[in-house]
């Protein structure tokens, strides 16, 4: 079913440290959102120039019975290309989510972005 074994895997070259992979929780503090430069507004890059922020994601799971859809809360602490990881302020946890399975992802608050060059945006 899949194109690989099942024990598989790429190899992996040195990684370099670069700090703690998930900060604190509580008293945390977000460094400012960096800016994109103007053709770089993919999703996982807004996610990132708006870390610490709660958001919803909605994701859907085909071929799940048990779980079609789910809505995971919590403030964005990374994301990648592939996954976002959302930390749950009152229960304490953390969710790795695929980006393969997101369908949208709401904000309680504005967002910091950038649109790309000859895109205009409205101004309420």
């Amino acid at each position: 079913m899949y194109p690989f074994p099942a024990d598989w895997c790429p190899p992996l070259g040195p990684m370099p440290y670069t700090g703690p992979a998930l900060p604190p929780m509580q008293g945390e503090e977000f460094p400012p959102a960096p800016m994109l430069p103007l053709e770089e507004s993919y999703v996982e890059n807004i996610l990132r120039m708006n870390l610490g922020k709660m958001a919803s994601v909605y994701m859907t799971f085909e071929n799940n019975p048990e779980w079609p859809a789910r809505v995971f809360r919590g403030r964005v602490e990374a994301a990648g290309r592939d996954h976002i990881i959302l930390s749950d302020p009152e229960t304490g946890k953390r969710y790795l989510l695929l980006m393969v399975n997101v369908d949208y992802v709401i904000f309680d608050e504005p967002l910091q972005y950038v649109p790309p060059p000859g895109v205009r945006m409205l101004r309420r």
